[in-house]
C-alpha cells in the first residue's frame, strides 16, 4: 500500500504541476545570445481550425511550449475558411482564445492574419496588426495598405510555391516600392527558397523562416535532426515591441532542417558564441590533440579553406570533436581556415571562419 500510495502522489503532482516540473521537462532550443541581443525562437506562420489547420488556437500554443518556442503567430487565412459552416467567421478571435494561454506559457502571441490570393502575386502574412477585419477586402492593395495603415509588418508566403509561376513580378515592385514588402520567407515548412534568399539580399528585406503547419504538430522534443522551421530573432529583449522592432531592422536567421541561413554578420556571430576551443593535449613538439566544442543545436559541417586540418570537420550539436593538429614551427597557436558549409550567407555560399587554437 505505501508503494502504491507514492505512485498516486507521483501521478497527482504529474497533473498539477507545471510544464518545468517533476514531471515534464523544460523545452529548450539551444542557439545563444549573440551581439548583446536575446535569441528568441520564433514560429509567425501556422494556422487553426478557424482557417484551413486542423487544431483549436490553444493547441498551437502547447505545441509551441513543448517544443521550446518563445514567440508565435496564429496567421490563420482571411480569405480561405473552409470550417465557416462550423465556426464563425470573426478574424480577430483564434489570437482572442490563445492569448491567455499564451500568457501562461511564457510565450509572446503576435497578433497576425494570412493575406491570400492566386500566385502570382501570391500569399502575405502580416504581423502585429490590431484589427483584422479592415483586412478583409477584394483588393490585394487595398488589404496589403490596410495592413500598413496598422504599422504592419507584411512578409511574403513560400514564393516559390508553384515552380510553374515562381518570380518577382510588377505587384512585388509595387509593394516593394511603397514600402508595403518588409519581409520573405526563405524557408517553410520542408522547403527552401533560394530565389527569395536572392531577393532578401538584393533588396534587404527581412529573411524568414516558418512552419506553416495545418495538422497537429507531432514533434514531442526538439532536436537538431527533428524541429520545425523557424527563425530566431535577435532582439533587444523578449517584449513584442522588441520582436518587431528587430523584424524591421532584419535581425534574424532561419533555422531549416540542418541549415542555418542568414546575414553574414549574424551568423558570423553565432559561429564565435558557439564554436570554442576546448582542451588541448600535447602529443609531441609540434602536434596536439584539439578538442573544438560546439554548444548550438547546428551540426556544423565544416570544409577546409586554408593548410591546416582535415579537409572536412562536422562539429556535433551541443558537443565536441578532437582533432589532431600540427603547429608551424616555433609557433604557439594555430589557424584553422574553414567554411561553415550549412550556414548559408547566401545560396550555396557557406560563412568563411577561423578557429584559433593556442598551446601555452
Amino acid at each position: 500500500m505505501k508503494k502504491l500510495s507514492v505512485v498516486l502522489f507521483a501521478g497527482i503532482v504529474c497533473l498539477f504541476a507545471s510544464p518545468a516540473g517533476w514531471c515534464a521537462a523544460e523545452a529548450k532550443i539551444n542557439f545563444p545570445d549573440i551581439l548583446g541581443y536575446k535569441t528568441l525562437k520564433c514560429d509567425l506562420h501556422m494556422h487553426t481550425v478557424f482557417s484551413d489547420g486542423a487544431v483549436w488556437p490553444t493547441v498551437r500554443v502547447d505545441e509551441a511550449a513543448r517544443e521550446g518556442l518563445d514567440v508565435i503567430a496564429i496567421s490563420d487565412h482571411i480569405e480561405y475558411q473552409p470550417h465557416k459552416g462550423d465556426i464563425p467567421t470573426n478574424h480577430n478571435r483564434p489570437f482572442e482564445i490563445a492569448r491567455d494561454s499564451a500568457g501562461k506559457k511564457g510565450i509572446l502571441l503576435i497578433k497576425a492574419a494570412e493575406i491570400t490570393r492566386d500566385t502570382p502575386p501570391g500569399h502575405f502574412n502580416a504581423l502585429f496588426l490590431n484589427d483584422i477585419a479592415p483586412l478583409d477586402t477584394k483588393e490585394l492593395l487595398d488589404c496589403v495598405e490596410a495592413a500598413n495603415k496598422q504599422d504592419a509588418f507584411v512578409f511574403w508566403n513560400h514564393p516559390g510555391w508553384k515552380p510553374d509561376k515562381k518570380g518577382w513580378f510588377e505587384i512585388h515592385t509595387k509593394l516593394y516600392e511603397n514600402k508595403w514588402l518588409h519581409g520573405i520567407e526563405v524557408a517553410n515548412g520542408d522547403d527552401y527558397y533560394p530565389e527569395g534568399h536572392e531577393w532578401c539580399l538584393e533588396k534587404g528585406l527581412t529573411l524568414m523562416g516558418d512552419s506553416d503547419i495545418h495538422a497537429p504538430s507531432l514533434i514531442t522534443k526538439t532536436t537538431p535532426e527533428n524541429h520545425r522551421t523557424m527563425t530566431l530573432v535577435f532582439a533587444e529583449e523578449k517584449t513584442v515591441e522588441a520582436v518587431k522592432d528587430a523584424l524591421v531592422k532584419g535581425k534574424t536567421a532561419v533555422w531549416y532542417k540542418d541549415q542555418l541561413i542568414g546575414k553574414e554578420d549574424f551568423l558570423d556571430a553565432m559561429f564565435k558564441a558557439s564554436v570554442k576551443v576546448g582542451g588541448i593535449k600535447q602529443r609531441a613538439w609540434r602536434r596536439a590533440e584539439v578538442e573544438l566544442c560546439n554548444n548550438c543545436d547546428l551540426n556544423i559541417r565544416m570544409a577546409r579553406l586554408g593548410d591546416t586540418g582535415p579537409d572536412e570537420l562536422l562539429l556535433p550539436a551541443t558537443g565536441s570533436v578532437t582533432v589532431s593538429l600540427k603547429f608551424p614551427k616555433g609557433a604557439k597557436q594555430v589557424e584553422l581556415s574553414y567554411a561553415a558549409e550549412n550556414m548559408l550567407i547566401a545560396p550555396g555560399k557557406g560563412l568563411p571562419v577561423t578557429i584559433t587554437a593556442a598551446r601555452e
